[in-house]
């Protein structure tokens, strides 16, 4: 465990005190702010039951800062290393392969979080100054809602990880990572099928797809098959990073 936690220290400092962290941050905050610019003028007429959260997450900038801030914060987690020279003096040290891959994927993850933490801020002031109903701001709500960025979070983070570990390269790693993003975006809008489905079909794609899961999750809903969804998919791409970090002693 102390080894894990030091590795967990080394990898937060990179993201926290560098200047791309700071620029991701604020371009969450900054994409933000634009979507509540959105929805303010669904805020100004009658009070509202339905929950910020709900209305939020449909918008555009939402999947704007999931689809292209994650592969940035993970793009240098291995590629940066290997093209240093860094990787192979960490794999010398006294560390698991498991530990080096939970620690850069736990300090990805904690940094992604951390971005969004004022988004609470943004919804308590839209509460105090706009019509809003009782629900809009219930705690459970805005707990299930964190819940589920970090769920979703995390599978991005872990796609991010596996990219990164498969090249030198940063630009290489952030155009992967950022391809099967879109892809399982994508596969998550079942109005863009345009055949009809069967139930059986129906049912697979309500499976896969993320915006149905979070749609639940802003409402406050906590599904267990959606949570199972999400670690599933995010344990399958950690499991592929470990191997792959595991590939250089078959070399």
């Amino acid at each position: 465990m102390q080894v894990y936690l030091t590795l967990l220290r080394r990898e937060l400092g990179s993201h926290f005190l560098s200047m791309t962290g700071y620029v991701i941050i604020s371009t969450v905050l900054g994409l933000v702010g634009f979507s509540i610019m959105d929805i303010l003028p669904k805020l100004s007429g009658t009070p509202m039951d339905t929950p910020i959260t709900e209305m939020f997450y449909v918008t555009l900038y939402f999947w704007i800062i999931l689809l292209l801030t994650t592969p940035v914060i993970t793009m240098r987690t291995f590629a940066q290393e290997k093209f240093s020279g860094t990787f192979e003096t960490l794999m010398t040290a006294p560390v698991s392969d498991l530990q080096v891959v939970l620690a850069k994927f736990s300090a990805g993850l904690m940094f992604f979080m951390s971005a969004w933490a004022p988004v609470a801020g943004y919804i308590v002031f839209l509460h105090r100054y706009t019509n809003l109903g009782a629900v809009a701001l219930q705690p459970a709500v805005i707990a299930s809602t964190y819940l589920g960025l970090a769920l979703i979070g995390g599978l991005f983070i872990s796609l991010g990880c596996f990219a990164s570990s498969l090249t030198k390269s940063q630009l290489i790693a952030s155009a992967v990572s950022c391809g099967i993003g879109v892809m399982l975006f994508l596969l998550s809008m079942r109005s863009l099928v345009p055949m009809p489905m069967s139930n059986w079909e129906a049912d697979v794609f309500a499976h896969l797809s993320m915006t149905e899961h979070l749609e639940d999750f802003a409402r406050g809903i906590v599904s267990l098959s959606a949570v199972t969804y999400y670690v599933t998919a995010t344990g399958f791409f950690l499991y592929l990073t470990l191997k792959v970090v595991e590939s250089r002693r078959w070399k």
